[in-house]
């Protein structure tokens, strides 16, 4: 790998200061979600269909509501994340809700010396893949744990919005990826006017190389979506458009914000 940068570690300690801001924010309701309310979206809920009885392995959780809405349909779920007080809060909200849920903090690609066990789909959305250097990594780990016949659900969002700047008035970014990105931001998406400070480092990936991955590690791709909108209003300039469907105001339905893709393990 050309990237020689401790990632890992500038990355967790990001994540770490962002839970702390995450988990009280409003961006999150986390009082409505202990109550009853699904983090899930439209566009993953129609991709996962019937998760009744099903175990589902979800990739950089966070702090678990996603992990938990699926335990509430049913599920049999664990969930992964990097970061050590992300879990700390997971494993807190599966108390207060009552959940049946198993987390696991560790860096995604080291998964295998944590867990052994097969799943009947692998799950993972919005703002995950950027943090990961290696694409093809991420698919070993996919079709590693998934039953045969498995199902990969992924949601992301587009790498056409990684292009633009923050006010995404101008193209500053490559959409290739061209190596590491290490940048310093104040806020974070849930709380833009959050007092902190954190350097993090990401990686740009186009859909052909994501595709690509799936398919090299014995992902047979079954549907590739996008959208012209995203269910979060996590970019600047924004307007929503109806409830919950957000885009960028002066570029109208001119870009595609989301993308998903449903695969099957052969």
């Amino acid at each position: 790998m050309k990237d020689k940068i401790d990632y890992i570690s500038i990355n967790k300690k990001s994540w770490n200061k962002k839970t702390e801001i995450h988990v009280d924010s409003d961006f999150y309701d986390n009082d409505n979600f202990i109550k009853g309310k699904s983090s899930l979206n439209e566009i993953e809920l129609n991709l996962l269909g019937d998760v009744k009885g099903k175990l589902i392995l979800h990739l950089q959780c966070h702090f678990g509501q996603d992990t938990i809405s699926l335990n509430r349909l049913g599920a049999k779920t664990v969930g992964i994340d990097l970061s050590d007080k992300a879990i700390e809060a997971a494993k807190e909200l599966t108390i207060k809700t009552n959940s049946d849920v198993n987390f696991i903090c560790c860096n995604i690609y080291d998964l295998p010396q944590y867990l052994n066990q097969k799943f009947d789909i692998v799950y993972t959305s919005y703002g995950t893949i950027g943090w990961l250097p290696d694409m093809d990594k991420w698919a070993k780990i996919i079709s590693q744990f998934l039953k045969t016949t498995g199902k990969f659900i992924f949601v992301e969002f587009h790498p056409v919005v990684w292009m633009f700047n923050d006010n995404f008035d101008k193209i500053g970014y490559n959409y290739f990826n061209t190596g590491s990105i290490i940048e310093t931001l104040d806020g974070t998406y849930a709380d833009k006017n959050a007092l902190i400070n954190q350097e993090y480092v990401m990686w740009n990936h186009p859909i052909s190389e994501v595709v690509n991955s799936l398919i090299n590690n014995n992902l047979e791709i079954n549907d590739l979506d996008e959208f012209d909108y995203s269910p979060y209003n996590c970019f600047s300039g924004t307007v929503e458009i109806t409830p919950n469907k957000f885009r960028i105001k002066h570029l109208e339905n001119k870009i595609p914000m989301v993308y998903s893709i449903v695969a099957t393990k052969k």
